[in-house]
C-alpha cells in the first residue's frame, strides 16, 4: 500500500514529496494514519487522552495542506474546526518542539505608479475596513510575481466585509485593461447595486479614463488612499503578503503559467478554507455563508 510504502521512507524521503510523486494527498495520508492510532486498543488504567504523537497526525496534515503557512494560533483553531478538543497551549509546545511554524515573514517592494497628473479621487472609505453587509465596499491593488519569463502582474479585487477575492487578473503588463479585466469579473460574479465603494492608490491605472469609466458604468464611486500611505489600502496589501509568504517566497517559477496555476490553487484555498482572524477564524467564503444564512433567518422570524 501506498501509505505503508511513505511510512517506511519517510526517513529518506520528505512525506509531502514521496505523496507528490505516488499520487496521494498528504491529508489524506495523515488522516489515515491518525485514524489507525485512534483505534488502537487502550490498555485499562491508561488516561484516553490522544498522545502526542496521534496528535501531531492531523497538525501535520494541517500544516501540509496550508502549504506551511498556519501558525501555532491558526492551527489550534483548525484543529478545534476539525472536532479535535486541544488546549492552544498543548498545540504550541507540540508545533514549537517539532518545528512546525508558519514560514517567516519578510517586507515587499510595493509599486505604485502615482508620478502622473490624472484626476485623483477622494477617499471615500477612510480605512472603514469593516463594512455591514457584502458588496459595500471592495479593495484593489496589483502586485508582481518574479518567472523566468518575467513578470507576472497580478491585480486582485476583495470585498471588505468578508475578505473574499472576488476578482482578480494576471497579465505580463501593468497596463489598464488588467486592472478593468479584474474588476469586470468581480461585478460578473456579485452583481453589487449602485453606490459600492470602490477603493485603491493612486496608481495610473486606476486613474485612468478608461478603468474610471468602467466604474461609472457599474455605478461605483471611487475612492483612492492617501498619497504614500499603504496604510489607507491595508487589507489588500495585507492579502499580498499572505500570498508571497505562504506560497511564492522561496519559489522559482520557469513560465508565467507555472506561477498562474500556483496563484490560482492559492486564491482557491485562500477563499474557500484559510482561517482568518479578523473573522473569527473562520474562512472568507465561511463567513459570507453564514451571514447569508443568518439574513435568511431573520427574515422568516420577522
Amino acid at each position: 500500500m501506498k501509505y505503508a510504502w511513505i511510512a517506511r521512507h519517510k526517513a529518506l524521503w520528505p512525506v509531502t514529496l514521496a505523496c507528490e510523486v505516488l499520487g496521494v494527498s498528504a491529508s489524506g495520508y495523515f488522516e489515515h494514519w491518525r485514524r489507525k492510532d485512534c483505534t488502537k486498543p487502550s490498555r485499562p488504567g491508561v488516561n484516553k487522552r490522544i498522545s502526542d504523537e496521534a496528535l501531531l497526525v492531523p497538525i501535520k496534515a494541517i500544516h501540509a495542506e496550508g502549504k506551511e503557512e498556519y501558525g501555532w494560533p491558526k492551527m489550534w483553531k483548525e484543529l478545534l474546526a476539525r472536532g479535535i478538543r486541544v488546549g492552544k497551549e498543548r498545540v504550541r509546545k507540540l508545533t514549537q518542539r517539532h518545528g512546525i511554524k508558519a514560514r517567516g515573514k519578510r517586507k515587499f517592494v510595493v509599486t505604485t505608479d502615482s508620478k502622473h497628473s490624472l484626476p485623483i479621487a477622494p477617499n471615500l472609505l477612510d480605512r472603514n475596513f469593516t463594512p455591514e453587509a457584502p458588496n459595500q465596499a471592495w479593495g484593489s491593488d496589483i502586485t508582481y510575481i518574479a518567472t523566468d519569463e518575467g513578470w507576472l502582474y497580478l491585480t486582485g479585487v476583495i470585498d471588505l466585509f468578508s475578505r473574499q477575492v472576488v476578482g482578480w487578473s494576471m497579465r505580463p503588463h501593468m497596463q489598464t485593461n488588467a486592472v478593468t479585466d479584474a474588476l469586470r469579473m468581480a461585478w460578473f460574479r456579485r452583481r453589487p447595486a449602485p453606490g459600492l465603494i470602490f477603493h485603491s492608490d493612486r496608481g495610473s491605472q486606476y486613474c485612468s479614463h478608461e478603468f474610471q469609466t468602467a466604474l461609472a458604468g457599474y455605478e461605483m464611486k471611487s475612492s483612492m488612499s492617501r498619497k504614500g500611505d499603504c496604510w489607507d489600502n491595508a487589507p489588500t496589501e495585507s492579502l499580498w503578503g499572505r500570498l508571497k509568504v505562504g506560497r511564492l517566497y522561496g519559489r522559482r517559477f520557469a513560465t508565467r503559467r507555472e506561477a498562474r496555476d500556483e496563484v490560482m490553487d492559492w486564491l482557491n484555498f485562500y477563499n474557500h478554507k484559510r482561517l482568518h482572524s479578523t473573522l473569527g477564524y473562520v474562512s472568507p467564503m465561511t463567513f459570507e455563508q453564514r451571514w447569508i444564512a443568518a439574513q435568511q433567518q431573520d427574515r422568516k422570524s420577522a
